[in-house]
């Protein structure tokens, strides 16, 4: 007997999985920081700057993704894209030299981590109506348990065995439960064929807000707005365990710090997913933007190392309540029919902030010798993304 008598279900778990999986093997990159410095002597704005290439291709891959995911579906798709993400970090275990850890996150984990969004939550926001945000939000809960679960294990496994072993395993894991990812989103997508909504007295299908160059106008707010927060959810992530360090904590604390940004998103998911649902994406995004500014000014001051726990819950909630928020705000502006297709468009326009900020803030340090000003820029870009929230039109329909 099936365990999901709706076989949406099944997609809700492979969703969960994809993200579980390809954010928890991501957010691990930040512990092995320090490792890379005091090995190799490389800087943190080089550390940097392999993973803002990564995301960068993560971007520009995700836009081909969303088209091909509109016109065939995941199953092709999320096989050859989590393979990709899991031989990057096999391969990781023999690099050597700085280029090799550039291409392996430009390429195969740029490949793995396009589809991990634009895939998953674009067949969310086709299956589910009413309920479009809540199931958003248990799928990226899946991202959360990744941040909270791998940082640590990843972190134990470094000191048990060593970092070469411990990104060995790490990539063979991923391949393995991708794989089984994909084949739970194929299993759901047989509910709605391709380019359609599910039709049942939960769904809704909304119609889309605008056309011609209104449409145009409000894809360009909806990217700007991506831009000026997924500057700081790229950069936070990889650079707060560094920064934990430098203010007197262990490498362990560090990887506390980032589970606890993980175990808080979890908040922030459902919160806003339920906010998307019953105010709007407008009211949803100004909530996240009001809890990211303020995390963001509360690092510029504190000086107790103690303090980054509280500032991380903070920050946490508004880390997964953006990514939770996005995708049924392109369903409501734009309907569904090509969501995947706007959706990745959008995904890109962030992913160009989530490509340069973090080097810039890698550099900032290096010069600097701290984060305040990396930390306040990223507050006053963030500043902009309310004023452009404010632009939008509210919620014009409630499904």
């Amino acid at each position: 007997m099936p365990i999901f008598r709706d076989s949406r279900y099944y997609g809700v778990a492979g969703g969960f999985l994809t993200q579980f999986t390809a954010v928890g093997c991501l957010f691990s990159y930040g512990v092995f920081f320090t490792t890379f410095e005091n090995e190799f002597g490389w800087s943190r704005t080089l550390l940097s700057a392999s993973f803002s290439i990564g995301i960068f291709m993560m971007g520009v891959l995700a836009m081909v993704a969303g088209v091909l995911n509109d016109r065939h579906g995941p199953r092709l798709l999320m096989s050859v894209t989590g393979t990709a993400i899991g031989l990057g970090f096999v391969l990781m275990a023999w690099m050597q030299q700085p280029w090799h850890l550039i291409a392996l996150f430009g390429v195969f984990v740029a490949m793995g981590m396009a589809t991990h969004d634009v895939v998953t939550l674009s067949f969310v926001a086709r299956a589910f109506g009413k309920r479009r945000g809540l199931f958003t939000a248990i799928v990226k809960t899946g991202t959360a348990l990744g941040q909270v679960v791998a940082p640590p294990l990843v972190a134990a496994s470094i000191v048990a065995f060593s970092w070469r072993h411990t990104v060995l395993g790490l990539g063979l894991i991923a391949a393995a439960l991708l794989l089984i990812a994909a084949h739970l989103l194929a299993v759901g997508a047989t509910a709605q064929p391709v380019g359609t909504a599910h039709t049942d007295d939960d769904t809704s299908e909304p119609a889309p807000l605008a056309e011609g160059s209104a449409r145009t106008r409000l894809l360009w707010t909806l990217c700007l707005i991506q831009f000026s927060f997924f500057a700081t959810l790229m950069s936070v992530p990889l650079h707060i365990a560094p920064h934990t360090v430098d203010l007197g904590m262990s490498q362990t604390q560090a990887a506390t710090i980032l589970s606890m940004i993980g175990g808080c998103s979890v908040i922030g998911r459902f919160l806003l997913g339920y906010l998307a649902d019953r105010k709007g994406g407008r009211f949803a995004l100004l909530t996240g933007f009001a809890l990211l500014i303020g995390s963001l000014l509360a690092l510029l001051i504190i000086q107790q190392p103690v303090w980054l726990y509280a500032v991380a819950g903070v920050y946490g909630i508004a880390h997964g309540g953006f990514f939770t928020a996005v995708s049924p705000t392109v369903a409501e502006y734009f309907g569904l029919k090509e969501h995947g297709a706007v959706f990745g468009r959008v995904l890109f326009s962030g992913t160009v902030a989530g490509a340069i900020a973090p080097i810039l803030v890698g550099m900032a340090y290096d010069n600097l010798g701290s984060y305040t000003l990396a930390f306040g820029s990223l507050a006053a870009l963030a500043s902009v993304g309310v004023v452009l929230c404010l632009s939008l039109p509210g919620r014009h329909r409630i499904g």
